[in-house]
């Protein structure tokens, strides 16, 4: 397993450290094969990141981006995930990259899974997955004791729907088996609850959904972590 965990003294400092890394892997990516593929996470965190990005003057018209989740709401309300990435990261520089959105026009995300799934099976490797963390062990919207979780964590289908038992709306995930098909999987945690799981998610025998990802072998991790000593 090639895991580094990389440590901050506050968000600043790993903003940049991680604007300037993905923006290295998303510029090679273009070099080599013409394309780059990014997945990103929602939520508060990597609002700060995503601005800073957006600023970057990469080859956007060659770029992808994808959420690695979504919760099914349209993209005006406050908790989309997407409006969120369309509102901080596809602006500025990046207001020419392509997004590949996880919804479709059906009602539930159960009955948008199968057009989901044939849109997102012709996709390539990745180039930089980045996930968060919650404070319950989750990462993309792969929750503990969710019905839906066994199948997230072994279907090889691109993406899955999820009813969480106590988070708030259906969503739609992609799946274990394709947030690993990447070049690398980067993990943004800022604050010390998240040092506090990750500990735990690092433990050998953590049941928590990040625990998977964190200790496989298949991908190289990066944990970027602000968390100031306490």
């Amino acid at each position: 397993m090639t895991l580094n965990i990389n440590k901050f003294p506050h968000n600043e400092a790993l903003t940049q450290q991680l604007t300037e890394r993905v923006g290295s892997i998303l510029s090679a990516a273009v070099a080599e094969r013409g394309h780059g593929y990014l997945v990103v996470s929602g939520g508060r965190t990597p609002i700060s990141f995503f601005e800073q990005l957006a600023q970057q003057e990469l080859p956007w018209a060659q770029i992808t981006v994808l959420l690695a989740d979504d919760r099914w709401l349209p993209i005006s309300h406050e908790a989309s995930n997407e409006g969120l990435v369309r509102k901080h990261l596809l602006q500025h520089q990046a207001a020419s990259a392509t997004l590949v959105s996880l919804l479709t026009a059906h009602d539930t995300p159960a009955e948008g899974l199968a057009e989901l799934n044939e849109k997102l099976a012709g996709l390539p490797r990745f180039d930089a997955v980045i996930l968060g963390m919650g404070e319950d062990g989750h990462t993309a919207s792969l929750f503990p004791e969710s019905r839906q979780l066994a199948e997230g964590m072994n279907t090889d289908n691109p993406a899955v729907a999820v009813t969480p038992l106590h988070a708030p709306y259906e969503r739609i995930s992609l799946s274990k088996s394709r947030l690993l098909n990447t070049q690398l999987l980067f993990f943004h945690l800022v604050g010390n609850a998240k040092a506090t799981v990750l500990a735990q998610a690092l433990q050998e025998n953590s049941q928590l959904p990040a625990s998977v990802f964190l200790q496989q072998s298949q991908v190289p991790v990066e944990v970027m972590l602000a968390a100031p000593e306490e």
